[in-house]
């Protein structure tokens, strides 16, 4: 063994391993001993293949469901609190301007209608007061009407189509009967509306086609409120207090009961939804607007604190009208007035 070169002893070293190896993979491969421990390692290596990962694509499954759920509850929330409706735009209208006398100042518009009453509105001033800005004397009204008057001429306006209404809460203001005999003296008529009216105007203008058998219109203003749908045809309308019901030392409590009780005969069917107008309102809906969004859904009554008197009476208005309702959504339209409503109604 000793006169073994050192190349034999090597190879005689890969011939005794290789007997070893391969004499221990036939008995391992050969036996029952053998075939079960192989048996047991694949299955195991099976059981390895088939179980997800904790950090790999099942986790990302996961975190994608979780992301999509997130997701759906996010759209319900902002389902919740937008109003998805677009209005029709009209085509080749005309231009018409439309004054609104109010209780308490002016409010302007200047809408686009075509022969199918589709509207936009192309323009809108509110809360301008003729009045109040040292007009003491007719020639002092005439004077501003005339300057009022003429920004809608230039605009586009054509003369005979600038039409003025007085409100029905305004109606009996000695201002406003100052201010209606100066706009005849310039050749200008000035319409007047019932409460009933004026709901009906106010419906016709906000309440769109595809709703009008699901919801009811609320118009609260300053002088009254007026709540209106359609019934068998027809607007069925009625009048309560309007947003500066304080000025006459009435009761928050006694309000809310009375406007509750004009709520009783709105049919139920009609209860999912409210398209709602007015200065109060108008308030509101402006804390929440988002971006130039035409309709902006409102809160809770309970989440708005107002600082002033008119506001606080108009979420005391607007929380009867949503407790003897229990209208699920309450929908403020920008661009809606029931001055437009009138334009409307026009030929």
């Amino acid at each position: 063994m000793n006169k073994l070169t050192p190349l034999s002893r090597f190879l005689i070293m890969l011939v005794i391993l290789g007997t070893i190896f391969f004499g221990g993979k036939y008995v391992f491969e050969n036996t029952s001993w053998g075939k079960s421990m192989l048996a047991k390692s694949a299955e195991e290596q099976s059981q390895t293949d088939t179980k997800a990962p904790e950090n790999g694509p099942a986790s990302e499954t996961s975190s994608s469901e979780n992301s999509s759920s997130s997701s759906d509850t996010e759209a319900t929330a902002s389902s919740e609190s937008s109003f998805s409706y677009v209005a029709p735009e009209p085509i080749n209208g005309k231009l018409k301007g439309v004054v609104e006398l109010g209780a308490s100042g002016f409010n302007s518009f200047i809408v686009r209608i075509d022969k199918d009453k589709n509207w936009k509105l192309e323009k809108a001033e509110f809360g301008n007061s003729l009045v109040t800005e040292n007009m003491a004397t007719d020639e002092d009204i005439r004077a501003g009407l005339k300057q009022y008057i003429g920004k809608m001429l230039d605009f586009g306006v054509g003369g005979r189509d600038i039409h003025f209404v007085v409100s029905s809460g305004a109606v009996k203001a000695e201002v406003t009967q100052k201010i209606v005999k100066n706009l005849k003296s310039i050749n200008y008529f000035v319409n007047t509306v019932t409460p009933e009216q004026e709901g009906a105007l106010g419906l016709k203008c906000v309440l769109p086609k595809d709703f009008e058998d699901e919801a009811f219109v609320a118009d609260i203003g300053s002088g009254n409120t007026k709540i209106s749908w359609i019934k068998n045809g027809g607007v069925t309308a009625v009048e309560t207090y309007g947003a500066k019901y304080f000025q006459n030392g009435l009761d928050d409590g006694k309000v809310y009961d009375e406007v509750k009780a004009k709520c009783n005969d709105i049919p139920s069917m009609k209860r999912k939804t409210c398209f709602i107008i007015g200065g109060a309102p108008f308030s509101m809906a402006k804390q929440t607007r988002v971006g130039k969004e035409r309709y902006t859904v409102l809160k809770a009554p309970k989440d708005y604190k107002m600082d002033d008197a008119k506001g606080k009476a108009g979420v005391n208005i607007y929380k009867a009208i949503k407790d003897a309702t229990g209208c699920e959504q309450f929908v403020f339209d920008w661009d809606a007035n029931f001055t437009i409503g009138f334009l409307l109604n026009l030929p």
